[in-house]
């Protein structure tokens, strides 16, 4: 049989994992289907309702005997997906047949199942971002002593150091992974609202008792795993539940996208460079080319995101009322992708923060290139010490500047700042004076205790709690 003659999801080929994609499958969707159906049956059968023991043990018995042939027949028949699978379920279970689905609407299991999916989602994202955060964190402690330049406008400023810069990824990172936290512990199963949220159904069934339909709503929360359901709804709970959780994935690719591109312009610079393999073609015409390409595709997959998370907003705004069905063609294809997506990015942002690497006499070469410069103010510092003249010093330096910049820029020759200024008597320095001055250590402020503090303070907690998910690797499909 061919299965090369019809479109394939990237997603599914090349970037996420089989984890994430089971979460998004029809296996998991459907027995949460009947998972809720059993909660439902289970709960009306302790307030009260005419379910047995018996049929609650049948349809539990039945969860993953699903049969899709017969599902799909059925819904070409009714043209309804759930009532297709109550009709699938119910010839599994021909004792409980009568008793599955009693009072609700199809967004019981619905908008149930997708808020459950997206839990179940949303905290591999959370483990994925916390090993994310392991690996930088170790790389910034490792080099939190190596001066490098830091940059404004892509020009260079000053000097930082190489673990300062990988503090400034992982401090967006644990921004992301707050969001990601709030998320899932705000997120409450809708519930057993009925057709328009009044809950009139099981108020027909439990004869107006109030209570019961309150304590049904929190029997079916409870053994779903949530501690409560949304105070009020329409038929479905508020599409800006999607919306805040899309935006919160599309925060991660925010962050990944500006490391990915750091890294990019790092690489051009030669200062450091994602894992490249042993055989590993670079370029199919320049044989000697190492390519960025792991941080190329999570530059790549982070734009989809970002623009993705339009689509949740435009869905929540555009709920007409109690509810209209225009969010549901779009619903399943933008929140699936969206988890896809951010699966995909944070699998390509364990592999390449595990191994990236960097070339400290390359660092070191371009530092010593522009030093001379940003050193300028403490040298004409020294000198007034010594007595010179603060403005003449000054007038002095930038004339040196401009000399050697013209040097460097259209000469191509080495930046000859320091010597110009050894060598002239107003500055009243020697050679060693200046070698001193001019160590990279010496103009990196608190770079290093930054990192520390940072990493002491705010990652390791994080990190401590969380020993049992570490040390997550992934190896890329291609």
């Amino acid at each position: 049989m061919n299965n090369k003659n019809s479109y394939e999801s990237p997603f599914c080929t090349r970037y996420a994992s089989e984890e994430m994609q089971y979460i998004f499958s029809p296996d998991k969707k459907f027995t949460t289907w009947r998972r809720l159906w059993v909660a439902l049956a289970r709960a009306e059968m302790k307030l009260g309702l005419p379910v047995t023991e018996a049929q609650v043990k049948e349809l539990e018995e039945n969860i993953n005997n699903i049969d899709y042939d017969m599902a799909e027949a059925r819904e070409k028949e009714v043209r309804h997906d759930v009532m297709a699978h109550v009709y699938t379920y119910g010839q599994a279970c021909p004792d409980a047949e009568g008793i599955i689905h009693l009072g609700a609407t199809s967004c019981y299991v619905g908008d149930n199942t997708d808020v459950i999916i997206m839990r179940d989602a949303l905290q591999v994202i959370r483990r994925k971002l916390i090993n994310v955060i392991a690996q930088l964190s170790d790389f910034a402690m490792k080099y939190k002593d190596m001066p490098c330049l830091a940059y404004t406008h892509l020009q260079p400023a000053q000097l930082t150091t190489v673990g300062k810069r990988a503090t400034l990824w992982t401090n967006e990172l644990l921004m992301d992974l707050k969001e990601i936290e709030r998320r899932i512990s705000d997120l409450q199963l809708l519930g057993s609202k009925g057709t328009t949220g009044t809950q009139a159904s099981f108020m027909e069934l439990f004869e107006g008792d109030t209570d019961k339909i309150k304590q049904l709503e929190q029997m079916i929360a409870e053994e779903m795993g949530f501690e409560s359901c949304v105070p009020v709804s329409g038929q479905t709970y508020s599409r800006k539940v999607d919306s805040f959780v899309v935006n919160a994935l599309a925060g991660i690719a925010e962050s990944c996208s500006k490391f990915s591109n750091d890294m990019r312009i790092l690489q051009s610079f030669k200062e450091m460079e994602e894992p490249f393999e042993k055989n590993q073609i670079g370029s199919s015409a320049m044989a000697y080319k190492r390519n960025p390409m792991r941080c190329e595709r999570i530059t790549s997959l982070s734009r989809y995101l970002m623009i993705d998370c339009l689509n949740p907003a435009f869905t929540a705004g555009t709920q007409w009322f109690e509810r209209t069905l225009d969010d549901s063609a779009n619903k399943r294809i933008s929140v699936a992708e969206a988890f896809l997506a951010a699966d995909s990015i944070l699998n390509i942002m364990i592999n390449v923060t595990s191994g990236m690497v960097v070339y400290p006499k390359i660092v070191r070469k371009r530092v010593m290139a522009e030093l001379p410069f940003m050193a300028t103010e403490n040298i004409m510092m020294d000198a007034v010490k010594k007595g010179g003249d603060r403005q003449a010093l000054h007038e002095r330096i930038r004339q040196y500047s401009m000399e050697a910049a013209k040097r460097v820029k259209q000469e191509g020759l080495e930046n000859d700042l320091c010597d110009r200024i050894v060598a002239d008597p107003m500055f009243m320095i020697t050679k060693e004076e200046m070698d001193s001055i001019m160590a990279p250590e010496n103009f990196t402020g608190r770079s290093s205790q930054q990192v520390e503090e940072f990493v002491n303070e705010f990652v390791k907690p994080i990190l401590d709690a969380n020993k049992d998910i570490l040390n997550e690797t992934y190896e890329m499909k291609n």
